[in-house]
C-alpha cells in the first residue's frame, strides 16, 4: 500500500502538529475528500439543537467545520495557530451545563479513556444538549477494509473500552464507537443514564474509501463524486452490513432514566 500513500504523509510522526497541518492541506487539496467532509459537517449541524448556548468542536485539527459553523469553539489536544483552545477530552474546561452541543469528527475512537470524556460531556451539556459525532463503524465490509487496509487498530472483540495509547492520534481503536454504543449499549446506558442515544445512522460504505482519506492518494477524481454518491444511495437498505461510518447523536436527558 506504500505506493498509494499521499506524498505529504510520507515519513511523518502521526502525533506531531506538523502532521495535522499536512492533513489539512490534503483535505483542502482533494476535492473528493473535501466533499466527504462537507457531507459529514452538514449531518452534524442538523443534530445541533436550536436556542442559545456554546458549541464545542473537539479535535478540530485538520478539518474545516468552523467554515460551516463560524460560532463553534474549535479545540485540539495540542497547539495549532488557528484553534480557540487546547483541551484534553478527559477534562473539559467548561462550567456545568454550559454547552449546547459537542461535535466531533473521527475523534471518539482516539480517546483511550472514553468514560472520562462521556462523564465530562454529561456534566458540561445543558439539558437537551447533544454530543454529535461521525465515527468509524463496525460492519462486515468495514471490518475487512479497516483490518486489511487501514493503519489504525480496529478491534471489535476488545473486552475493555480503554486502550493503551502512545499518542493522541496514533492511539486508536476504530471499533470503539460500535463497542460502546451498540455492542455494550446496556452497559453505556447503565453507566451514563444522563446521556440518551438519540440516533445511530450507519453510512458511507464507499465515498471515504474512494477519496483515499487523509493518508492515501485519491482513488477517484473529484468530478465523479456525484456519481458515486448516487451509487452509494442504492445501498441504503444494506447500510447495517456495509457502512464504514456512522453518525451518532447522544442527548442529555432532562430526567434520569430508571435502570430497573
Amino acid at each position: 500500500m506504500s505506493w498509494l500513500t499521499h506524498p505529504l504523509m510520507k515519513d511523518l510522526n502521526l502525533d506531531a502538529p506538523e502532521t495535522t497541518y499536512r492533513r489539512r492541506q490534503i483535505i483542502q487539496g482533494k476535492n473528493f475528500l473535501h466533499r466527504v467532509y462537507e457531507e459529514w459537517y452538514r449531518a452534524l449541524i442538523k443534530s445541533i439543537p436550536e436556542g442559545n448556548g456554546a458549541i464545542l468542536e473537539i479535535g478540530s485539527g485538520a478539518g474545516f467545520f468552523k467554515n460551516f459553523f463560524p460560532g463553534v469553539i474549535a479545540s485540539e489536544c495540542f497547539y495549532l495557530h488557528d484553534i480557540d483552545c487546547v483541551i484534553d477530552g478527559s477534562f473539559l474546561p467548561f462550567a456545568d451545563g454550559s454547552l449546547k452541543a459537542i461535535v466531533m469528527t473521527d475523534v471518539f475512537h482516539h480517546l483511550p479513556k472514553p468514560r472520562l470524556f462521556l462523564g465530562e460531556a454529561a456534566r458540561c451539556l445543558c439539558p437537551g444538549g447533544v454530543v454529535a459525532m461521525v465515527e468509524p463503524w463496525m460492519t462486515s465490509w468495514s471490518l475487512f477494509v479497516y483490518s486489511k487496509f487501514h493503519h489504525e487498530s480496529f478491534q471489535p472483540d476488545a473486552q475493555q473500552w480503554e486502550f493503551e495509547s502512545d499518542g493522541p492520534l496514533s492511539g486508536a481503536n476504530g471499533a470503539l464507537p460500535w463497542i460502546v454504543f451498540q455492542r455494550d449499549r446496556k452497559q453505556f446506558e447503565s453507566e451514563f443514564p444522563q446521556l440518551h442515544i438519540r440516533s445511530i445512522e450507519p453510512m458511507m460504505p464507499l465515498l471515504y474509501l474512494l477519496s483515499g482519506g487523509i493518508s492515501l492518494i485519491s482513488l477517484q477524481p473529484g468530478w465523479t463524486f456525484r456519481i458515486w454518491r448516487f451509487l452509494e444511495s442504492l445501498l441504503t437498505r444494506w447500510m447495517n452490513r456495509c457502512a464504514m461510518f456512522s453518525k451518532i447523536v447522544l442527548v442529555k436527558t432532562l430526567v434520569l432514566r430508571s435502570n430497573s
